[in-house]
Formats: structure tokens, C-alpha cells, sequence
């Protein structure tokens, strides 16, 4: 589609007490700690917020993306399209992404697609790098040139399912996580789901499709690396009880490139001695020293779902909806995005940011909001976050109502950056599709985002360094 500029209405603010809440919490000073409570904090806003940012949105006269003055837009994939490659349609569900830079300025783009048995287009099979022929989700990977148009679109991995988050490696491939752990003869599914799957970029069949099942198998939400050591920290999205686990796995190889972490290794899930629930502490700078690491008995889960196997008398540490990982400075961060008594949490609160510190095996709790703080997040939790090349964060909300991607300034103020203009529902009720995959061009200058239903993956240029 051609390009789109922008251009003039204004929008409203309600957000101060929330500023001043994430300021008081430390939260604007650890920056990637933001991760997982934004969609609460921003769920059922459907204006823009204030002169913050880059100021109010402007609606699109073609009905696709609604972005500041300045911003354009350019549509690189619909669902439905014909692949580049030739191999088949564009599939559904378009989800978590990342961007990696290619040689001579180009940049490539790996696209998850969170297709379950009922999506409505499967990644094409292609012979060498599809795993279940009977799996529908999977990756496809576009390349683009110096001017950021699309030279390729094909498919990366096949025959995988449930594609939602996962996360970039330190030697430039994307490793995508199955949010399910179906096994073979359920759903139509020839072999056991639950993995992670590395994928390259350049050159998908330098990957194939093989499960790095030391990783274990389980519910798998999002990945992060330690770039020092090499470990991989691991979340896993269970909402019902029981709730998931925090892993970490040891590979053989540490660092080792491509093709690396088949040499297997160790699988761990994160033990804090007295705290068999994260949702029960509610104090902001919280913290907990000599956690421990349990080794999983049966990652494969052969017979038991891991966060249901024996971990010994001590037990083990779970939490409600862990989703978000990332690693930043020498820690790692993850998200409980929410967490409800009702569904038996200890506690309950609208969304948890954890940090980690390997060196000190301390455990703080960054910051928490919830019903007893004058922040009130109804909502879901974000389907991907990113840090902005101005500083600051984006954030895709996946909740009730309009759908945007939002931005966090380092002072905390919250501003609206996109809004999908999609309508997949009716004019009495209307549906618009969430935002996933939010990252960046490795030079800082192009946002790129997927809109989930309808698959749209747009590149958005601008002034983003203001």
C-alpha cells in the first residue's frame, strides 16, 4: 500500500497520578523494568494522552494506523497476501517479532505467528524447516533494502504452534517459543508442542526445525540471555492454577553461535526459600537473598506438566501470568502481568515486575500495582514491549476497547504512539486487533509493529529522536 502521512486532532490527559506513581516506585529509573505492567496501567484509554510524547494522534484517512504529526507509515505484509517467496499466503496471528540488521544497510525482520488449530492461515509448510505438518504456527522472515522496501517474505519455521513471544540471541537469531504444551494425537498434532525453536534470519535451513527440548517443554512465553555467561532465563504463561515457573537453563555451550544450544544442558526453575507464591508480596523494593535453583526432574514432561512435578519438600516458587523477560544492565527482568485471588493467587495485584541479579542471587521486586495502591489497572497484560531509540519505552496493549501501541518517556510520562484504526467486529460492536512485536531498526530510525487480527506488520518512520 502507498504511504501514509499524518496529519491533526487532539487528544486528552488523566495520567498524572499514574506518572507520579511509577516515579515514587523507582520504576523510572531501572527503565526495562516497565515491562509487563503497561497494558494495566494504559488498558481501555482510547485518546491520546496529553502533550506528552509526540503529541496527539491524527486520524488515518485510510482506516489502518492513527500516529502523531510527522509519522508515516507504510504497510510492509497483510494476512492473506501472497508470500514473495512463493510459497504459499501470508499466515494469520501476526505476533512477537525482532529486527536484525543485514549487510549493506538491509535489515531483517522475524515474525511470529500465534497460530492455534483454528487459525485461519497456516504458515505454509516448506520442506526442511517445517516440524508437525500438522502445526499451523510458526515464523516467516521479510528482508528489507536500505530504503525499507521488501525484497523477500518467506516462510522461517512451520509446523510449529501457539508462536507468541520469544526473544533475540546475542549471535543475531531469534529463538520462538511455543505457548502451549499439547503432545502428539491431541488437536490433530503428529508430534508433542511446548519447545523452543532457534531461527536465522538469513538463511532459515541453517536452523531447520528443531525443538531445543533441553529447554523443556511447557508453556513458553518469553526468553532472555545473559550475554556474559550465556544462561537463558525462561517464562512460562500459565494463568490457571497451578501457575507457572522461572527458569533458567545452563547450556553445554554457552555463547557457542548458531546451532549452539542443540548441545543441550541444564534445566532449572527458580526456588526463593519461604516464597512458594510471588503474588503474596506487595511492597515495592522487596528483595530476597539466596535463591535457588531446583533442577528440573522431567523437562520433557513426559508424564507431568513441569510446574506440577515433585521439586522436593521445599517445593517451589510459581507466579500468575509470567510473561515478559528481559535482560538489561547485569540483571534480568521479568513480568506477573497479573495476579487474582479469585483464581488462586495469595494476593492480588495488576501486574509485578521482578529483577533478578545472578551475582548476588537476589530476588527485588521492582514495582507492583494493584487494588490497594491509588492506581486501579484493569486490563490484560502487554504482548510485547521495547526500548525507544529517543529513550524510554514502547509498549503494545492488548486489552479492551481501541488498541495502541504506547510510549513511557525516562520521566515516566505515558504518551500515545500508534492507535489501530482495524475494526474486525461490527459498527454496534466493534473488535480491533492488539498490538504485537514492537521493536526496532538497528539504526534506530524505523519502529516496526504487527497489528495481531488482521496480520498487518507496518514500518513507522519519524522524528522519534525528539
Amino acid at each position: 500500500m502507498p504511504e501514509t502521512r499524518s496529519d491533526g486532532t487532539p487528544g486528552n490527559s488523566r495520567w498524572a497520578n499514574r506518572r507520579q506513581v511509577l516515579a515514587r516506585s523507582g520504576a523510572v529509573g531501572v527503565g526495562i523494568a516497565f515491562t509487563g505492567v503497561l497494558s494495566e496501567l494504559f488498558a481501555g484509554t482510547a485518546s491520546a494522552l496529553g502533550r506528552s510524547g509526540h503529541g496527539p494522534l491524527v486520524p488515518d484517512p485510510n482506516g489502518l494506523l492513527d500516529l502523531p504529526k510527522g509519522f508515516r507509515y507504510r504497510v510492509l505484509s497483510r494476512e492473506g497476501d501472497q508470500l514473495r517467496s512463493g510459497e504459499g499466503a501470508v499466515p494469520s496471528n501476526h505476533d512477537g517479532m525482532s529486527a536484525f540488521a543485514g549487510r549493506g544497510g538491509r535489515v531483517h525482520l522475524v515474525r511470529n505467528h500465534e497460530n492455534r488449530p483454528t487459525a485461519r492461515i497456516a504458515v505454509p509448510a516448506v520442506k526442511g524447516i517445517t516440524y508437525d505438518p500438522a502445526g499451523k504456527g510458526g515464523c516467516t522472515a521479510l528482508t528489507l533494502d536500505g530504503r525499507g522496501s521488501v525484497v523477500s517474505e518467506r516462510v522461517a519455521i512451520a509446523g510449529t504452534a501457539v508462536n507468541c513471544a520469544g526473544g533475540p540471541t546475542p549471535w543475531d537469531t531469534w529463538l520462538t517459543c511455543e505457548e502451549t504444551e499439547e503432545k502428539a494425537g491431541t488437536s490433530g498434532y503428529t508430534k508433542d508442542h511446548g519447545f523452543v525453536f532457534e531461527v536465522d534470519p538469513v538463511d532459515p535451513h541453517r536452523t531447520g526445525a528443531v525443538p531445543l527440548t533441553a529447554m523443556g517443554r511447557f508453556q513458553h512465553e518469553a526468553i532472555a540471555i545473559d550475554p556474559r555467561r550465556g544462561v537463558v532465563y525462561e517464562t512460562e504463561d500459565a494463568f490457571q492454577r497451578p501457575f507457572g515457573l522461572f527458569y533458567r537453563f545452563l547450556p553445554n555451550k554457552p555463547l557457542g553461535g548458531i546451532g549452539s544450544l542443540r548441545a543441550g544442558g541444564r534445566l532449572q526453575a527458580m526456588r526463593v526459600p519461604g516464597l512458594p507464591d510471588l503474588s503474596s508480596i506487595q511492597e515495592t523494593g522487596a528483595s530476597f537473598d539466596g535463591v535457588e535453583w531446583v533442577d528440573v526432574p522431567d523437562p520433557l514432561a513426559v508424564q507431568t506438566p513441569i510446574r506440577l512435578q515433585d521439586f522436593g519438600p521445599k517445593g517451589i516458587t510459581h507466579a500468575q501470568k509470567l510473561e515478559g523477560c528481559y535482560w538489561g544492565g547485569m540483571c534480568v527482568y521479568f513480568v506477573s502481568s497479573f495476579a487474582h485471588r479469585a483464581e488462586g493467587s495469595a494476593a492480588d495485584h495488576f501486574g509485578q515486575v521482578w529483577r533478578y541479579d545472578p551475582t548476588r542471587r537476589r530476588l527485588t521486586l521492582v514495582v507492583v500495582f494493584g487494588p490497594d495502591t491509588d492506581v486501579q489497572l484493569p486490563g490484560e497484560s502487554p504482548d510485547n514491549i521495547c526500548l525507544a531509540p529517543g529513550g524510554g519505552l514502547m509498549v503494545c496493549e492488548d486489552g479492551d476497547g481501541a488498541q495502541h501501541v504506547f510510549g513511557v518517556t525516562r520521566r515516566g510520562e505515558v504518551y500515545a504512539m500508534a492507535r489501530n484504526r482495524q475494526n474486525t467486529g461490527t459498527p454496534e460492536a466493534p473488535e480491533w486487533g492488539e498490538f504485537a512485536g514492537v521493536t526496532f531498526a538497528p539504526d534506530g530510525r524505523t519502529m516496526y509493529v504487527n497489528c495481531y487480527s488482521p496480520g498487518t506488520t507496518f514500518a513507522v518512520t519519524g522524528p522519534f529522536h525528539r
